[in-house]
């Protein structure tokens, strides 16, 4: 048995008919009662993740379990060996937790000393492990979908910066391989796209699959930040933005990662906005 949290979002509504396809028992789970569109072989599981007394029984018989902290639990929460010891005393025995990029690169963001401290109890536990550390995701673009749609206008700090984004399906394509083949214990993946697109380009490429102009307006460092503290921890904004406005070297290579798990090359940024076009529209 397979338990998977962070079933509703980006990577898990992906992951989970993956690991469907595969055969064996998976289970979402999920805070809120059953979510739409679960595909055949997935049962749905109610608990909260950052509890883990409610995730007691979920993991009780579970062999393989996929770890995703959502929103406030990035930031706050349980210490993260309640969580593990609850999955290890139910049987789990491969655990694959995803992480970060930048707790490679910048080792010391306070913004991501929970995740890393995670990364310290599940390297820890003796069970096998797997850490999947993406960059910054192609569906970030998401947020550009009200004014595209209303405007036809991107606004976006750091125009002509380029990252090399991650298609969050092929996330979910590595998740599956760590969770259900072997080989892959005790490693940790950096995962990025094929290649460095910056946010200028983005829009063009989204412009290309609508057929129609898409202007482009670069925010200042000021405005992105009083953009973001709508809806971001302060203490996250400004790590956010210096990695969007001064990527470290590492921070723009490109990743052989899913390449070597998958056996294919990334998706690039603009098969991503073929299979979203209608966000956009």
């Amino acid at each position: 048995m397979i338990v998977v949290t962070g079933a509703t979002g980006n990577i898990g509504r992906t992951l989970m008919p993956l690991l469907a396809e595969r055969g064996g028992d998976v289970v979402a789970v999920s805070r809120r009662p059953q979510p739409d569109g679960l595909p055949v072989g997935v049962r749905q599981a109610q608990a909260d993740v950052g509890n883990s007394a409610s995730m007691r029984s979920v993991l009780n018989g579970a062999d393989s379990f996929f770890l995703l902290l959502g929103g406030e639990l990035n930031g706050h929460g349980e210490s993260p060996n309640a969580l593990i010891d609850t999955a290890l005393e139910a049987g789990v025995k491969r655990i694959v937790l995803l992480s970060s990029q930048i707790n490679s690169t910048r080792p010391e963001a306070p913004s991501h000393a929970r995740l890393r401290d995670f990364e310290a109890a599940v390297r820890a536990c003796g069970a096998d492990y797997t850490i999947l550390r993406p960059g910054g995701f192609s569906s970030n673009a998401f947020a550009w979908a009200e004014p595209i749609r209303a405007k036809r206008t991107v606004f976006a700090p750091f125009g002509d910066v380029a990252l090399p984004v991650v298609d969050p399906a092929d996330i979910a394509a590595v998740a599956a391989a760590a969770l259900s083949e072997e080989g892959h214990a005790g490693r940790t993946y950096e995962l990025t796209g094929p290649e460095a697109i910056s946010p200028r380009r983005q829009a063009d490429v989204i412009s290309q699959a609508l057929g129609e102009d898409i202007a482009f307006v670069e925010l200042s460092r000021d405005q992105a930040h009083a953009h973001m503290a709508q809806f971001m921890p302060e203490e996250v904004i400004d790590g956010t933005l210096d990695v969007l406005g001064l990527p470290l070297p590492t921070e723009q290579a490109i990743s052989t990662d899913v390449e070597d798990v998958l056996g294919r090359p990334p998706r690039p940024f603009s098969e991503w906005v073929a299979r979203n076009l209608p966000a956009f529209r």
